[in-house]
């Protein structure tokens, strides 16, 4: 696994070890950020069920601002403070009580202003049978003040298993296939941003 673009460009990244972790295939990464473009650069980002870290230190790498990673299962994290390590990145903030507790945080960091939160591009990659995840995560994103007006959520998911076409306020804008996987990008109702 290796970065594909940016300032990080071709740097290998170390993944958790055991079967615990599906990454997300460069393929999909380079997918992905193809779609977010230009949105990417000076962005707050977050990666969500982080895995490797893969998806947001290659947000890191092709200019985003700061990112946010969540993961739970011990050698998941100690993969991501590693790749962090190795390429030198600081300041980027690790959670490892896992996504719940990250919104959590970054909700009561806010202190219910209401005045929109810090986060610009949110990517989650729950394990593909844990529905209830998904569900969970999405509704809070979607009821929730952790996002820019015209922030973006973009999901990936098993192809055969489609997410619905709303959580709260999030409104399901496109999803692209590609081979077994798919990814679903969000963007709040009232977002006047175009889709992606």
């Amino acid at each position: 696994m290796r970065v594909i673009a940016g300032t990080f460009r071709s740097r290998l990244l170390q993944a958790p070890r055991g079967l615990a972790t599906r990454p997300t295939s460069d393929r999909l990464r380079e997918t992905l950020f193809n779609v977010l473009g230009s949105r990417v650069v000076g962005s707050c980002f977050a990666d969500l069920y982080a895995g490797s870290g893969a998806v947001g230190i290659e947000a890191l790498s092709r200019g985003a601002a700061a990112a946010y990673f969540s993961e739970k299962a011990p050698a998941a994290v100690q993969a991501i403070r590693a790749n962090l390590r190795t390429l030198g990145i600081t300041g980027a903030n690790v959670e490892a009580d896992g996504t719940a507790a990250l919104l959590r945080r970054l909700g009561s960091s806010r202190g219910g202003t209401g005045a929109g939160g810090a986060l610009d591009l949110v990517f989650l990659d729950p394990p593909y049978e844990a529905a209830e995840e998904y569900r969970k995560t999405l509704t809070a994103l979607g009821t929730g003040d952790l996002m820019r007006p015209d922030a973006m959520v973009v999901a990936e998911h098993a192809k055969r298993e489609p997410l619905s076409a709303a959580y709260g306020n999030l409104a399901l804008m496109r999803t692209l296939l590609q081979g077994d996987a798919a990814l679903s990008f969000y963007a709040l109702a009232d977002s006047t941003s175009a889709a992606p």
